[in-house]
Order: structure tokens, then sequence, then C-alpha cells
């Protein structure tokens, strides 16, 4: 099983300590580097590759989203994990468009840890069932400006339905018996149809348009 190099971003020692300890119980789980705000998170991505980066949204110096901008900005091939707690979803947005692969809630269980970690390794976008359930509750408390949806292919709409459940082309593609390059071909009409730049993005407009049963 290759090695996934990750990167703990937490401004509280006692989290990321332990946090390292339950990785530490996965062979292929090598945690590279500990910081605990984002400018501290920029200067080690100079000198030290990692595959994965667990981001704390509020940290002192330079938050969560500022600190994925940047990352992503001069390290596009890195997959940054949203580490969050109750009460934070109106930062979910502003960090999806920072560009962010997934948000799990800090109490979450270390198998959904690796969970999220092999699903975006993979090529996907994880989100936990208590995150989505507070995205989609927040979306409907707040009232939106009305917009028009992007029309959608039926064979789109299922494509769509399993990029939702975070999974990836190759999944897809097993799971609707189609190619994988169809299922890119697929995901990359529905970024241009419905204007979203990745697909953490494309899940909330999903959810915000009602085009998902999640």
């Amino acid at each position: 099983m290759k090695e996934v190099r990750v990167i703990l971003a937490d401004d509280h020692n006692l989290f990321r300590n332990g946090l390292k300890l339950l990785l530490s119980a996965y062979s292929n789980i090598k945690v590279v580097a500990e910081v605990s705000d984002g400018s501290e998170l920029l200067s080690v991505l100079d000198y030290i590759q990692a595959d994965v980066v667990l981001l704390d949204i509020e940290m002192p110096v330079m938050n969560g989203i500022e600190a994925s901008k940047i990352a992503l900005e001069k390290f596009p091939d890195i997959k940054i994990i949203s580490l969050s707690m109750y009460g934070e979803e109106e930062y979910y947005y502003r960090m999806i468009d920072a560009g962010v692969k997934g948000f799990i809630l800090k109490n979450s269980e270390i198998t959904e840890v690796i969970k999220a970690i092999n699903t975006v390794m993979n090529g996907g976008t994880y989100f936990s069932s208590e995150v989505l359930y507070n995205v989609v509750k927040n979306i409907k408390s707040v009232s939106k400006t009305p917009r028009n949806v992007a029309s959608i292919s039926g064979r789109e709409k299922e494509v769509l339905e399993q990029i939702c459940k975070g999974l990836s082309n190759q999944e897809i593609a097993d799971t609707l018996f189609i190619s994988k390059r169809t299922v890119e071909k697929h995901r990359a009409s529905l970024l241009s149809k419905t204007t979203t730049k990745n697909t953490a993005q494309l899940v909330m407009y999903a959810i915000e348009n009602k085009l998902t049963d999640l």
C-alpha cells in the first residue's frame, strides 16, 4: 500500500498529539510534520513534501481558509481535508472556494479520518455525514436568491449522485458500468454547466439545488 505523507495543522497540541498517535497505528500513514497555524504550514510546505494536510479552520496568525488558498496556489496537487467543529458551517463555502477536498468533524472516529484520507487520495471528495447534514440544514434555513439550475442530462445526474457520495472516477465507472474516460467527460461537463471550480463546489451546488438525495 502506498505511503501517504500527512501534515497536521492545528493549534491545539493535545488534539494534534492524539491524532498523530491514532494515525501511527496505520502502516501506510506517515505524519511528516505538525504545525500550529497557517503561516507555519506554508513554511513547512516549502521544504517538506506531503500528500495530505489535515487542517483546522480556526487558527491564530493565519487561519485555515487563507492558508488553504495560498497552499493550493503553490502546491495544487496537495489534498487538504478541513477539520471542522459544530457551528462552523459559515466557513464551509469559503473553504470550498479555497479548494479543500473534504470536511470531517473533530470528534470523528479515526476510521472516518482514514476513510477521508483514502478517498481524497483516490481522487474523491469526502464530507462526513454530520457535515453534510449541517450544510443541508444551513442551506434550508438561509434564504437564497433564486438561480437558474443547469440543464443536466439523466446520465450526468447519475454521475453527480455518485460524486456526492465521494466516489472516485474509477469507482463511479465501475458502479455505472461505463468507462473512466466517460466519467471524466461527464464530470467536466457538470463543472462547466454549473460554473463550479472544483468537486466540492459541485457537491454544494447539488445540495443547494436539490439535485441529490443526500
